[in-house]
């Protein structure tokens, strides 16, 4: 059983929960109502504090292999402030979003071998506002302008709290507070806090909501892969210790190899897999042209599955990562996993 969003049916249930789902995704955003006395503000970021004495305008959004910066920014409203961006993904589960994503502008940079913007195509683009996925982002050994380089030319940094630190390393367990902290930073340094706590106090409602028509459903052990991004074996991209985890259990559904690694995924051989409990499979879209058809695959894989027995799995694709969508993930999962409550 699997379960699909109809745009219809998707754009109806985001409209009647929050306007700003249905809002043009570019339209600037209705400024703070304190923005015209708010001003400077200062925000911690990734350990050093950076003051912004008005809302960023010429805004560039580095690559990371991420789409939670772009989203949620085109969530808040602000697409109109990004210069250049660098992030996609190719599917959503929010209705308009990857066209959205689509139509913002690039810079016309030619990438690096990363698929990101290298340092002297950063400075070219005057920005006064570089988001990055990750803090090593700004790393110079790795081509790319530092936080310093881009302070000379006034432009503020930035990188989500959840991803500072090491890069490659996980500093704490990620949850959805991590996409709530990123929206509510944004939403300060924008001047639209007031948009950015109405968009969080949705999707807490909607999860909210959730949680109550499954906690009596018995609980499904489910295996989370990504199959488009096999990262050194077919079982490499399997999902350990990610927001995912957060997300599963606010839908009634724990991560069966959520204990096989620290790491954010977990490297299987094919007899673990085939001794895992699984009755239940996620699978993320990442680039592949029939996600169905990934899921029929490993069924006829490990039949032994009661998740194969059943046919019981759902697609999913950005909604799964840090961003301003995990509500609608808690939703989706729950539904295919839980179909009784609903």
């Amino acid at each position: 059983m699997k379960i699909k969003r109809t745009v219809l049916v998707a754009v109806g249930a985001l409209c009647l929960a929050t306007t700003a789902a249905c809002a043009t995704p570019t339209t600037a955003a209705e400024p703070d109502a304190r923005a015209g006395t708010g001003y400077p503000v200062t925000i911690t970021n990734c350990g050093k504090d950076y003051t912004f004495t008005k809302a960023p305008s010429r805004v560039v959004v580095m690559n990371g292999g991420s789409v939670a910066e772009v989203s949620a920014l085109l969530e808040l409203g602000l697409g109109d402030k990004i210069v250049a961006n660098a992030q996609s993904y190719g599917d959503s589960e929010v209705p308009g979003r990857v066209d959205a994503i689509k139509k913002l502008p690039t810079g016309d940079i030619k990438l690096n071998d990363m698929m990101d913007i290298p340092r002297e195509a950063m400075i070219g683009l005057a920005p006064d506002f570089v988001i990055s996925t990750y803090d090593g982002g700004f790393r110079a050994e790795a081509g790319f302008a530092t936080r310093e380089d881009l302070a000379q030319i006034g432009a503020n940094t930035y990188a989500p709290q959840s991803a500072c630190g090491e890069v490659g390393t996980v500093s704490h367990k990620p949850t959805i507070e991590d996409s709530y902290a990123m929206l509510r930073d944004l939403g300060k340094i924008f001047g639209v806090g007031d948009k950015a706590e109405k968009i969080i106090a949705t999707s807490k409602d909607r999860i909210a909501a959730v949680e109550k028509k499954v906690a009596g459903a018995p609980e499904q052990k489910a295996m989370l892969i990504i199959p488009g991004m096999a990262m050194g074996g077919e079982f490499s991209s399997v999902g350990g210790n990610g927001i995912w985890n957060d997300i599963m259990a606010k839908a009634g559904v724990v991560n069966t190899f959520a204990g096989a690694t620290k790491d954010m995924f977990a490297s299987l051989s094919k007899e673990q897999v085939a001794k895992a409990d699984v009755e239940a499979l996620i699978v993320v879209n990442y680039q592949s042209p029939d996600s169905d058809a990934d899921a029929k695959a490993l069924f006829k894989e490990f039949p032994q599955w009661d998740a194969a027995k059943n046919n019981r799995y759902v697609v999913l694709s950005d909604s799964i990562y840090l961003g301003p969508s995990n509500h609608v993930a808690v939703e989706d999962i729950a539904k295919a996993f839980h179909p009784d409550v609903f």
